[in-house]
């Protein structure tokens, strides 16, 4: 059992980690605004 315990015990440590690196991306990451521009075909505009 010991060995099943270090498993788990890893693995809550890799979740751990990587939770943390979501939020620290998602806290100090400031995405830049811009604006897009999608060009519709215009067979697409005129199909019935």
């Amino acid at each position: 059992m010991p060995t099943l315990t270090r498993f788990a015990l890893l693995l809550v440590l890799v979740g751990l980690a990587l939770y943390g690196a979501v939020f620290a991306l998602a806290t100090f990451i400031e995405p830049k605004p811009r604006e897009i521009t999608i060009r519709v075909p215009t067979d697409r505009l005129l199909k019935d």
